[in-house]
């Protein structure tokens, strides 16, 4: 049992611990924005009013209530919480807290929920050693995580554990948090009388990007450095929020799955044509940090798959912007990548060349390796001639147009079509030119008199 000094001790830690951390739900009714989760008829409810609790991953955004969700379930449940952190605890620090949990359950009959915040970053061996004593019972874990647990947390832990996903908080959630701050005297700023100027609540929430200890953060912030007012009261500004956040934090990870759905996103935009969506995803990604480079392969990659023969200027457009990155570098080299998506979008789009190498690549896998056709085989010496090499070869420029028709694939894929240009863009005219080829019965060229 603490003493009074210790408890006032405790007390007075949390009259002055940040407006973020005073402001933390007690009651699961006070969980803002997550209803579909924690929300009157959910499973997580439905266990709580059972007096039940199973182990969890909770995947989330920063900001999205991850901690406090674990400590309102542990306390509902009356069950211990024991907090630790996977950055900087290790077997060490696992083995004493299942000692502990294990005599409180034996001694005591009390249950611990074991909450491991930012759980990825515990490595295989770390995972693998918990998981007996979630087995049995010993521990309830509550894992917290901004990485999918899909790829971050090993799957025997997954599989024993049930994943609570978070979504970043719309603005009418972050705007009731707000409220709620500004209201409460006994650990928010209903004491100091803050309101806000004209648009100076609408872009705090907005800078907030979904993430209420941002946007607590941010509004203590503002409230600590900004002039009273004539009635001893503070009315904060625009200004004012925005020294609050410094530079916005944007919401992005270049080595999380954010990396991956971000190109995911610029590449379908560019795909549909669409210049805002792909200009937006853009410079998301540069904003949040992202290697320009990569940036290029991918545009590059995309000008290859999905503009192809359609308008073959994008792959020397999206070429020359890498080049642009690499010489200008950034700021400068970004408008570059910019003007290359822009073209991509409004060029005509075609994926028969990709189509078409695919399913080479599944002959040449699925198939017999037949040897090269003699008549296309290079006669270099007499034995080699002797054996038929190059026997029968027609010099196309011998024909008119320089057409001829012979085959060149090998026996065994004889007639086979692999290329199918469209009727988009500059491809409309390689169909043209090409479809004197198409019919496989189509007599030869004439041959040029010599």
């Amino acid at each position: 049992m603490p003493d009074l000094f210790e408890q006032a001790g405790q007390a007075d830690q949390e009259r002055q611990a940040p407006l973020a951390a005073r402001m933390r739900p007690r009651t699961l009714d006070e969980f803002v924005g997550q209803a579909g989760i924690a929300g009157p008829g959910t499973l997580l409810r439905r266990a709580l009013d059972r007096g039940s609790l199973f182990s969890l991953i909770i995947w989330g955004p920063p900001g999205t209530g991850k901690t406090t969700l674990a400590r309102l379930l542990a306390g509902s449940s009356g069950a211990h919480f024991e907090q630790m952190s996977a950055v900087s605890a290790g077997v060490a620090d696992l083995r004493k807290a299942i000692k502990e949990a294990r005599e409180r359950r034996d001694l005591y009959g009390k249950r611990t929920v074991l909450f491991v915040d930012e759980i990825h970053r515990w490595n295989k061996s770390q995972q693998d050693a918990i998981l007996p004593y979630v087995e049995d019972g010993t521990l309830i874990l509550i894992g917290a995580t901004t990485e999918n647990p899909s790829f971050e947390v090993n799957r025997a832990l997954l599989s024993r554990c049930r994943v609570v996903t978070l979504h970043a908080l719309d603005d009418d959630a972050i705007g009731q948090i707000v409220e709620r701050a500004l209201l409460d005297r006994e650990q928010g700023l209903g004491e100091a009388r803050v309101s806000f100027g004209a648009d100076a609540r609408r872009l705090l929430i907005n800078l907030a990007n979904g993430d209420a200890r941002a946007a607590l953060n941010a509004l203590e912030v503002a409230t600590l450095a900004a002039e009273p007012a004539p009635d001893g009261g503070f009315v904060l500004q625009t200004d004012d929020v925005l020294e609050a956040f410094e530079r916005r934090h944007v919401a992005y990870d270049k080595s999380g799955e954010l990396h991956y759905d971000a190109i995911s996103a610029l590449h379908k935009s560019v795909r549909d044509g669409d210049p805002d969506g792909a200009l937006y995803w853009l410079g998301r990604m540069l904003a949040g940090g992202e290697d320009p480079l990569y940036v290029a392969r991918r545009v590059i990659r995309m000008a290859i798959e999905d503009i192809g023969m359609a308008d073959p200027l994008a792959l020397g457009v999206c070429v020359a912007a890498q080049q642009a990155i690499h010489f200008l570098g950034q700021p400068e080299g970004d408008l570059a990548l910019a003007q290359a998506v822009v073209y991509l979008c409004q060029a005509p789009k075609s994926n028969a060349v990709y189509q078409a190498y695919g399913e080479v690549l599944k002959d040449v896998e699925l198939t017999r390796n037949d040897p090269v056709p003699l008549h296309l085989r290079n006669a270099v010496t007499g034995l080699m001639r002797g054996l038929g090499y190059g026997e029968g070869y027609k010099y196309a420029h011998d024909f008119v147009d320089a057409r001829v028709e012979q085959e060149h694939l090998p026996a065994n894929l004889a007639g086979r079509r692999y290329y199918h240009p469209t009727d988009h863009g500059f491809e409309h005219r390689v169909r043209e030119r090409l479809d004197w080829h198409e019919p496989a019965d189509e007599p030869e060229g004439d041959q040029v008199a010599s």
